[in-house]
């Protein structure tokens, strides 16, 4: 009770340390940094193929990356604090930094040695103010009340009723609003992102901006936008139609028994075009928080680059994802067949040749021989039926793309339905807006994170991400995929997309989380009859994490040893699980991958896990939050998720208030009420 009755004045006092920010200059500061990145006069140092921060949990379920944002700072107050704390403590920690290595200039950027039991509260919270850590711990307070977590949103509605907008706003931002949002737009996050880059640490931004419709209103749309206007049409009904990859109304609200993703649900083309938009300002944000890194401090280092995660869901209808899944996975039977056994035509190093003797008993057939005109390969077999590029070629037509011979007859065989014209141009409206997209963070030196979503629409999503690396990620990863897994399939999907990178030379970027819909994928299956995708077990899961990890980690030593350029493999560990993170670690240790290699980095959701987060990047690891922004009242739903979402995480939620409440201690003890944070770290 003590603390919070000193929350209100602990409040007041900071207000007077931190100013508000100076809107007008902010604003212009944004532009002019903007100009200077498009004019190349400040461009950002080239950065590792990898990064990316996830949304996998703890648990089987998935989690969300967010940080703190009390209210906006002067940005030269961010950026040159003072340092006040002290304490025994602190100074232990300061004698126990490494020494700058010799000749180096005076002012370079601290490293701190790291402890991977992750349990030192000063390395943990040291970028925090003091008003900062009570805000913390009172919400994770909060989030261990289950019915308060329960009725969260409710709560909040009637709490803005009584209140009115103006308290309401306040006492959003003085709890979870502050703690897990960085700010209400690009300009007034800009003090967390410094603050955050002082501090070794990255961002990954995302508008947190969700609609708030009702489940009868989210299944209409689903719906409506899930099935071709040509489903009526007898004759382009398949007979062997995979249940899995049509819409049933049962799960048609794609919120049901997911708390942790954010969900797009399809209105209409103008909106997926202001989705773009949308995408396009967050990595105008993030770059010009590249920018505003002190060239002075910056000689000699390279800098980490901004992310920008995106959901596809969000730029086009999603009946076109579902229909390219299908035909993908129809793809993999009819290989399996020619094959004859499981696996992609990868495993089995099946040539042209190999091909040629399939068909050989339907003769000198014309089908064929213009089928097998078109077939992509390289030296060592068969890469794809298909030309796939023509996937995010905004010329190519679905329809004519996927047809195959029969074997049996020769006569050609669609394996997607007709899709209408209308829909046609559709699916290239989504692939335009994509391209559009990721040509902007090229342009921008900043990455793109494309975000997993269910199983139904994941196969069409990663061959769309890996086709958008192999046309941009020639020369440095802008393109990252994100594999989910507690799948059954994860580490084939990964060593396959792997492979392909390898042959076609491009550079592969992955982001590896638990997964964010198991709840939901497997009441799925359940449902319509099809095998269980999800593994059995979070021991499962954890075995599964491992062991494409050290996949991923095996190929980049082998690319380090024979002098190839290691960073065309790029992971992030998104994970909030500290086994998994110290497994990295060490895993990386014993293979001789140094945190300078720029090839492994780690990523949480602001608010959440700053103990294992902060003294990663304080010790030269390359460190990630994912910074959700956006108007207070607008991103209540993202809010309601956080709330339950740490309320199934409360064994780490213990830990991190055990962390918070011996800072709170030591620094009242020490006098230190008005910590000012100040850093003078180097993001990997």
């Amino acid at each position: 009770m003590a603390l919070l009755r000193s929350l209100s004045a602990q409040r007041t006092a900071i207000s007077l340390v931190y100013g508000k920010s100076n809107g007008s200059v902010a604003v212009a500061a944004c532009r002019s940094f903007q100009r200077g990145r498009r004019s190349g006069s400040e461009a950002a140092a080239p950065v590792a193929a990898s990064a990316v921060v996830a949304r996998g949990g703890d648990g089987a379920g998935g989690v969300r990356y967010l940080h703190s944002g009390d209210r906006p700072m002067q940005a030269s107050t961010v950026v040159q604090p003072e340092l006040v704390a002290t304490s025994e403590s602190v100074k232990r920690t300061t004698q126990q930094r490494s020494p700058p290595p010799a000749g180096s200039p005076a002012g370079s950027p601290q490293r701190d040695p790291l402890d991977v039991s992750f349990n030192d509260p000063i390395a943990a919270f040291k970028s925090k103010t003091t008003w900062e850590l009570m805000r913390a711990y009172l919400v994770y307070m909060i989030c261990s009340s289950e019915k308060l977590v329960e009725h969260n949103m409710t709560l909040m509605k009637w709490s803005k009723q009584v209140l009115g907008q103006r308290l309401f706003t306040a006492l959003m931002k003085a709890t979870f609003y502050g703690h897990f949002v960085a700010g209400e737009d690009q300009i007034k996050i800009i003090p967390t992102l410094e603050r955050l880059r002082s501090f070794g640490v990255k961002p990954i931004l995302d508008y947190s901006v969700e609609e708030d419709i009702s489940q009868e209103e989210a299944e209409k749309r689903e719906v409506e936008s899930s099935v071709s206007s040509a489903i009526d049409n007898k004759d382009n009904k398949e007979e062997d139609s995979m249940p899995q990859y049509h819409v049933d109304k049962s799960f048609a609200d794609r919120r049901y028994k997911v708390s942790s993703a954010r969900t797009y649900f399809y209105l209409n083309e103008a909106t997926c075009e202001r989705n773009m938009e949308i995408f396009i300002k967050c990595l105008e944000a993030v770059s010009v928080d590249d920018q505003k890194v002190p060239r002075a401090v910056a000689t000699g280092a390279t800098f980490g680059t901004g992310i920008t995660a995106i959901k596809l869901t969000a730029l086009g209808r999603p009946q076109l994802l579902l229909q390219l899944s299908e035909v993908i996975m129809r793809t993999r039977k009819y290989m399996e067949a020619m094959v004859g056994g499981e696996g992609n035509v990868l495993t089995h190093h099946k040539t042209i040749k190999d091909l040629e003797k399939y068909y050989a008993s339907l003769g000198d057939n014309k089908n064929v021989k213009d089928f097998l005109k078109n077939v992509t390969s390289d030296k060592e077999g068969i890469l794809h039926l298909f030309p796939w590029s023509g996937i995010v070629d905004e010329d190519s037509q679905l329809s004519d793309t996927f047809r195959v011979p029969d074997p049996q007859t020769g006569q050609m065989r669609r394996l997607i339905s007709q899709i209408p014209p209308k829909e046609e141009e559709m699916f290239r409206n989504m692939i335009r807006r994509l391209n559009t997209i990721v040509k902007a963070a090229a342009d921008l030196d900043v990455r793109i994170m494309v975000d997993a979503e269910q199983t139904y629409f994941q196969p069409a999503i990663s061959r769309i991400t890996l086709e958008m690396m192999r046309k941009y990620n020639k020369d440095k990863a802008i393109v990252f995929n994100t594999y989910q897994c507690y799948l059954r399939e994860a580490f084939r999907e990964v060593n396959t997309d792997m492979e392909q990178a390898k042959r076609q030379n491009f550079y592969f970027g992955a982001k590896l989380v638990r997964g964010a819909y198991m709840d939901q994928e497997r009441a799925r299956a359940q449902a319509l009859g099809y095998p269980d995708p999800v593994n059995p077990t979070f021991e499962a899961t954890t075995a599964m994490y491992h062991k494409t990890l050290s996949e991923c980690l095996r190929r980049i030593k082998l690319m380090k040893d024979s002098s190839e350029d290691a960073r065309k493999i790029g992971i992030m560990v998104a994970s909030h699980n500290e086994d998994t993170v110290r497994f990295a670690i060490q895993q990386m240790k014993e293979i001789g991958i140094s945190p300078e290699d720029k090839v492994i980095c780690f990523g949480q959701l602001l608010g959440m896990c700053d103990y294992i987060t902060f003294p990663l990047g304080q010790a030269g690891y390359s460190a990630y939050k994912y910074i959700p922004y956006g108007p207070v009242e607008e991103v209540l739903p993202y809010l309601s998720r956080r709330a339950q979402e740490n309320k199934g995480v409360l064994k780490k939620i213990k830990k991190e208030k055990r962390l918070l409440m011996s800072e709170i201690r030591r620094r009242l003890i020490r006098g230190q009420w008005f910590y000012k944070p100040k850093g003078n770290y180097v993001p990997i």
